[in-house]
């Protein structure tokens, strides 16, 4: 998936969190988990676009654990929100595959860049040292 595509992938989430929590009842348990939701989803495509924009390989890396980590916290709070009776599974379903798919995404990503870090070219010796 290329950069912009996953960039609106993840905004698109952040604005489908965005509305389910508008629709949420309000009570002390639902406003609570809300919050701890709405903060991580809008940052998954707020440390996306960040992680896009890395000066190095180790940035990336250090970044792109974030978001795995934002959208690995997302995948929680959808759960605890319908796992608490707040919101009916139907309504959280697709919200839940979408961070569980953008959560497998990061970390792949994370796994690879982490593999890539060091360039193998950089490490063949130079003949006349030896």
């Amino acid at each position: 998936m290329k950069p912009e595509e996953l960039k609106a992938r993840t905004k698109q989430f952040a604005l489908d969190v965005l509305n389910l929590t508008d629709s949420v009842p309000f009570s002390r348990k639902g406003d609570a988990i809300c919050k701890q939701l709405i903060r991580s989803a809008t940052s998954v495509g707020a440390n996306y676009r960040s992680a896009c924009r890395a000066r190095s390989k180790a940035d990336f890396i250090s970044k792109i654990t974030v978001v795995e980590e934002e959208s690995d916290e997302s995948q929680y709070w959808l759960e605890i929100l319908m796992e608490s009776g707040v919101v009916p599974i139907d309504r959280v379903a697709e919200l839940l595959k979408e961070a569980d798919e953008l959560t497998a995404i990061f970390t792949s990503s994370g796994k690879t860049a982490k593999l890539n870090r060091f360039n193998p070219q950089s490490t063949i010796r130079n003949p006349k040292s030896q």
